[in-house]
């Protein structure tokens, strides 16, 4: 299974914001942290807000930070809401499969299988577990205490 760069990025800003704790971040401060493009960040964090998962705070001196504690954030339904839409083979979609063979196919049912293990390994998962050791975070995203 491979995420797409938008789980990689809405991971990475949410492990730089519980790192930051109440502190505000700017979508450039994190941009930089990664060197990845602020621009790439944008809708990801307005998506991030309607989710309920960032807080946004206007202003000179705005930014955004955590709407949640990180023991509340849980890695599968993220992970599963910034997916396209799970469906990583044509087949688990009756709506768009195309595929002649779906009918008599194992391959799909292994498939659903791996993908379930997949999500059920990342449920076990909080945003406080993947920053439990705070420092060496901090240290390799210049990020001050």
């Amino acid at each position: 299974m491979r995420l797409t760069l938008y789980s990689d990025y809405a991971l990475r800003t949410l492990m730089f914001l519980a790192l930051k704790g109440d502190k505000l971040s700017t979508i450039q401060e994190i941009a930089q942290a990664y060197e990845i493009s602020s621009n790439h960040l944008m809708k990801l964090v307005t998506d991030l807000s309607r989710a309920g998962l960032v807080e946004t705070v206007r202003g000179r001196n705005g930014g955004l930070r955590l709407a949640m504690e990180p023991d509340e954030i849980n890695i599968g339904a993220l992970v599963r809401r910034t997916e396209d839409d799970g469906q990583h083979v044509e087949c688990f979609d009756a709506a768009s499969d195309t595929c002649r063979i779906t009918a008599s196919c194992k391959l799909r049912h292994k498939l659903r299988a791996a993908l379930d293990a997949y999500y059920a390994v990342l449920d076990e998962v909080t945003l406080a577990d993947l920053v439990e050791r705070p420092q060496p975070l901090r240290r390799l995203l210049a990020i001050g205490a």
